[in-house]
């Protein structure tokens, strides 16, 4: 069941709606004002928000201002619900990230329609973190049920690609943006050596090539299959225009930008000023947490020693040697193409 959180300080109307969610199978979370909404709002975590805008206290544009600060609620649905029709009010309201805006007086049908359809689109957008061609084609399907989505089913293409293909090479053009089915895919740059550097493996449900379609630069990083994969490739424009006109879709995406900055600087900071050891033993943990994301809990990393020198940006053969030392103080174990963290704890606080 859904919950949706109700900000309205009429309490007719207020009770009117709640009446309405009530019966459409919905639990409803009230609030009589701005701040005691916000306040219910991140204990709560609501599925969606429906929010009046004159209130007193705090307004509504205040309560999604101050929402949006918050991870928890920052991509959570949000509704305005106000007499209010000019265009300015309108534009301020979708200008801080709201996602629909229903004037007074409205109907039943009218407000369950717009919740309705914001509910399935945040239902459908967790498909982006899924598996399977059936959740990226409902979360796609969603988004053209808003109107904003110009795709067709024909204009989304799936390739199967054998291990060590390269899907593309750094300084290429973008055309599409790719988003990975079934799989394991690194992203890594060459110097002028010759060496690489892995910056990315992408697993099962992660999208990747986008940045260089925001900035309208060619690829940064080249990219090779890892392990047999499946990729849906979803042409640029269509990808540009999901982005430009739907608010919900374009939050997700600067959250995953951000979490993807945040563990490049962590990386960064690793290669930098941490030991040998400890570089080898974040290059393993980091590993690790990303096969995890469709492997479940397993302790397995099947990766080349190659491919884990490049992770972690040392010599292949100092990664050898450090991999034989972690074995003999029984942290790992080393078959064939495998490596079996035993002592995940250790590798993380290793003192020096």
């Amino acid at each position: 069941m859904h919950t949706i959180l109700v900000i309205e300080d009429n309490q007719k109307v207020r009770d009117n709606i709640a009446e309405i969610l009530e019966l459409s199978g919905y639990k409803v979370l009230r609030a009589s004002e701005g701040k005691t909404g916000v306040e219910i709002a991140l204990k709560e975590n609501p599925d969606l928000i429906v929010c009046d805008i004159m209130m007193p206290v705090l307004d509504g544009y205040g309560v999604l201002h101050l929402l949006n600060k918050h991870k928890e609620t920052y991509s959570t649905p949000f509704i305005f619900l106000t007499a209010k029709s000019e265009k300015n009010d309108f534009r301020k309201g979708m200008e801080l990230g709201a996602d629909d805006y229903i004037t007074k007086p409205f109907d039943g049908f009218e407000l369950l329609a717009a919740i309705e359809i914001r509910l399935r689109k945040k239902d459908t957008l967790k498909a982006i973190a899924g598996e399977s061609k059936e959740q990226i084609n409902n979360f796609i399907e969603t988004a053209k049920q808003s109107g904003n989505l110009p795709l067709v089913s024909d204009a989304r293409e799936v390739a199967e690609f054998k291990k060590k293909h390269i899907l593309y090479l750094e300084g290429h053009r973008p055309h599409s943006v790719f988003y990975l089915v079934r799989g394991k895919i690194k992203g890594y740059k060459s110097t002028d050596s010759g060496k690489d550097f892995i910056g990315n493996i992408y697993t099962a449900g992660d999208f990747f090539g986008y940045t260089p379609i925001f900035e309208n630069i060619a690829y940064t990083e080249s990219t090779e299959i890892l392990e047999d994969a499946e990729v849906m490739l979803i042409p640029k424009e269509d990808f540009i225009a999901l982005l430009t006109n739907d608010t919900q879709v374009a939050k997700q995406f600067i959250q995953l930008l951000s979490k993807n900055i945040i563990d490049k600087e962590e990386m960064l900071l690793n290669m930098a000023y941490n030991s040998l050891r400890k570089k080898v033993a974040f290059g393993l943990i980091h590993v690790l947490e990303i096969y995890r994301k469709d492997k479940n809990d397993k302790e397995i990393l099947e990766l080349s020693r190659d491919n884990l020198a490049q992770v972690t940006g040392v010599a292949t053969e100092s990664l050898i040697r450090t991999l034989a030392d972690f074995k003999s103080e029984n942290l790992i174990a080393l078959h064939p193409g495998k490596i079996i963290i035993l002592d995940e704890n250790k590798l993380k606080n290793l003192p020096y």
